[in-house]
């Protein structure tokens, strides 16, 4: 039985390859190169035309959009950095100055108390405790002064990258708590 469907299979295999042998490809015939040859040009032309008068230029315009895009956020990113680092070189700089001025008023207080000291000694002690309760409170309003207004441009300066880069406006009372505890856990490590 295997022998019979064998010999039938390889029977029909050999008819049809010689029917093809027969007919020939019409592709190797040399009456058919010219106009397969014109087709070809025509197709290839037009493909041509249609991927670079129609497909790049829009691919390109699209690349240039994104990079222009791109460009712009990072610009406004580095615009927002320099603008928090010259604010937080503010800040430093008023902290800086306080500490001195401080620094100060407590070294002309000593001074002149130390020219009293044989008189009054206990007036003058005193008179130090208050002075020193007294800078010590400026600063205790210093900072809180300072806080409120670091949170203040902070709130800002989140609210507008925020805006900026997503596009969306943020709850303010959100943005208010978020950096609130964010200043107030930093700020407690500057100023410890």
């Amino acid at each position: 039985m295997k022998f019979i469907i064998f010999t039938l299979s390889a029977y029909l295999v050999d008819e049809t390859y010689l029917l093809a042998a027969e007919a020939g490809m019409p592709q190797l015939d040399p009456k058919y190169w010219f106009s397969q040859g014109f087709w070809l040009i025509i197709t290839f032309v037009m493909l041509y035309i249609l991927v670079a008068k129609l497909f790049i230029p829009k691919i390109k315009n699209n690349i240039d959009d994104r990079e222009r895009k791109i460009k712009d956020d990072l610009e406004k990113a580095k615009s927002y950095k320099e603008n928090s680092e010259i604010k937080n070189k503010e800040y430093e700089q008023v902290i800086e100055k306080s500490k001195k001025e401080i620094s100060k008023m407590i070294y002309d207080t000593r001074k002149k108390l130390e020219k009293d000291i044989q008189n009054k000694k206990q007036v003058i002690e005193k008179q130090i405790n208050d002075e020193i309760k007294k800078t010590e409170n400026e600063i205790k309003i210093l900072k809180q002064n300072s806080l409120s207004s670091i949170e203040k441009i902070s709130e800002e300066l989140t609210s507008k990258i925020v805006h900026e880069i997503t596009g969306e406006q943020l709850n303010q009372s959100s943005v208010k708590a978020m950096v609130s505890e964010v200043t107030k856990k930093n700020f407690n490590k500057i100023i410890s």
